[in-house]
């Protein structure tokens, strides 16, 4: 298998070794300067012509956010199937829509990444959510932008800036998309947005959701700066409290402990990626799921203020 990756930071290392994990790959990555560093394993590519030369079998598209258009507008014409990461763009705009259109009138096989769908304990909320009245959700995810990099300098990371396409919302759009997962698209949303911690950058480091779903509403709180990182999932309804530590990869009912994953979060790459070569790659296995119709509706929900 031929496997071009364009963006070849941390998130597309970990793509690197779900793919080694279950099949023979070939790795080429698309970089913007000859100084690039090199990757072992990886073969290195400096233009599109190039691409010319070698036959794929997919794209990923792992550069940052603001430059997914672009990337994608690069290969569309080789009309492979594309592996995305999250967020589908970095803003709603006629450009990204179009190249949306494109891609279903191609008939182009794509996916977009958000390896919290493959994490044990929410696959397993989902079945329990099965004919139970909910009354209220509640969605939380804070952690330490600083820590997320030890080795770099956090103010000069993407998610630090606005312009490069950078925040808390963008970064951590994965409970908005569990959420659609589970229950769809909201009848009605709000958000609220501010940039007023102590990290002092100019991407939004603090973001606030409500969700109205027919019959309850869903509350997300996601922020860069809580230094003890806490990922939940509450989910209050008429019979009982249920509590996702999606950390923990456990379920807790009403205080106990009724479900418990040793899956790590590395895990659900590798998972994400057997999803992807599995039903994506192969035509008569196909599944639509988290494909870009999807993710762009998510990225609306994100974006909206």
């Amino acid at each position: 298998m031929n496997v071009l990756i364009i963006g070849l930071g941390s998130i597309a290392k970990k793509h690197i070794e779900a793919l080694k994990k279950i099949t023979e790959v070939n790795i080429w990555a698309l970089r913007s300067s000859t100084n690039s560093k090199n990757i072992n394993g990886v073969k290195n590519l400096y233009s599109i012509a190039e691409l010319d030369n070698i036959q794929f079998n997919f794209f990923i598209i792992s550069n940052p956010t603001s430059k997914h258009g672009e990337a994608i507008e690069n290969v569309l014409k080789y009309k492979k199937p594309l592996f995305i990461e999250k967020p589908v763009f970095d803003k709603i705009d006629p450009l990204n829509k179009n190249l949306i259109n494109r891609i279903n009138a191609g008939q182009i096989p794509n996916y977009v990444a958000c390896n919290l769908r493959f994490l044990n304990c929410l696959q397993e909320a989902k079945k329990i959510l099965t004919g139970l009245r909910i009354n209220e959700i509640n969605s939380y995810c804070g952690s330490y932008l600083p820590d997320w990099r030890p080795d770099s300098d956090f103010r000069k990371n993407y998610s630090a800036n606005k312009e490069m396409g950078g925040g808390v919302h963008i970064d951590l759009i994965h409970e908005l998309d569990y959420l659609y997962w589970f229950f769809g698209t909201p009848q009605n949303s709000s958000a609220k947005f501010t940039s007023t911690s102590h990290l002092e950058i100019n991407a939004v480091d603090y973001a606030n959701y409500v969700l109205e779903y027919e019959g309850f509403s869903a509350s997300v709180v996601l922020n860069y700066y809580r230094r003890d990182t806490k990922r939940t999932l509450e989910i209050v309804t008429s019979q009982a409290t249920f509590l996702v530590d999606l950390l923990e990869n456990k379920i807790f009912e009403n205080g106990k402990e009724i479900y418990a994953s040793k899956q790590t979060m590395l895990d659900t790459y590798v998972s994400q990626m057997e999803f992807f070569v599995g039903n994506v790659l192969e035509e008569s296995k196909y599944q639509d799921f988290n494909t870009v119709n999807d993710a762009y509706k998510i990225l609306t929900l994100c974006m909206e203020d």
